[in-house]
């Protein structure tokens, strides 16, 4: 049994997605982020980052992941799914992976901080930012244009990634032009399990706050 900690995030979709994708077992403890929930000492013991979303596998006496690439490529490397054993696609795979998360999450993560939370507007970050993420979007584009999925065949690569690109319109930057990255966002959001694992968060976070707490503590003891 997997025990998630996740928040209605792109990165925190990442990980429920995943676990849809693979039917591996889990139980979901929401973050609230508003709170400041990530920040408390017991679950800074999971994620000494403060951050979502994090995993404690179970079944492997409460082994803690957390970074959502490496929650993805456990969870991969556990069940034998989404990423491949021969050397070559395995990188291939990884390298798209970690496109998304030294790349598109950052870049485009600055752009909705610029534009959508920072207290004073300041038209040249948001921009810089703004253009950094479309330029990736570009490369993705590209990339897609002459594959499926991001490294061929569906993967950890397309886990990461969508839930980032899929809102685009939050950051004010545009796919229209982009027919390969718009095909790969529409096969992608239709898959079932994304459509559940994008659901997930938000579902789980309607139970009581401190009971959730209560219940995630007692795991760690």
């Amino acid at each position: 049994m997997i025990d998630l900690y996740t928040a209605p995030t792109p990165n925190g979709w990442k990980a429920s997605i995943m676990l849809e994708e693979i039917g591996l077992a889990y139980n979901v403890h929401p973050i609230r982020l508003e709170k400041r929930e990530q920040k408390l000492e017991w679950f800074q013991k999971i994620n000494p980052n403060g951050r979502i979303p994090a995993i404690v596998d179970r079944s492997e006496d409460g082994f803690a992941v957390f970074e959502s690439g490496a929650i993805l490529m456990y969870l991969a490397e556990k069940t034998g799914k989404l990423l491949p054993l021969d050397r070559k696609g395995r990188s291939r795979v990884i390298q798209w992976l970690m496109f998304q998360m030294s790349a598109v999450g950052p870049m485009q993560g600055q752009a909705g901080v610029f534009l959508r939370y920072a207290p004073e507007r300041i038209p040249y970050a948001t921009l810089r930012y703004q253009r950094e993420t479309r330029r990736l979007y570009e490369i993705l584009d590209a990339q897609l244009a002459s594959h499926d999925y991001l490294a061929g065949d569906y993967s950890v690569a397309d886990v990461a990634t969508y839930p980032w690109v899929q809102m685009h319109d939050w950051v004010d930057v545009t796919t229209a032009d982009l027919p390969n990255l718009q095909r790969w966002l529409g096969a992608v959001g239709e898959r079932p399990a994304v459509v559940r694992g994008m659901a997930v968060p938000g579902r789980a976070a309607e139970g009581d706050g401190d009971e959730r707490i209560k219940r995630a503590q007692s795991i760690l003891v």
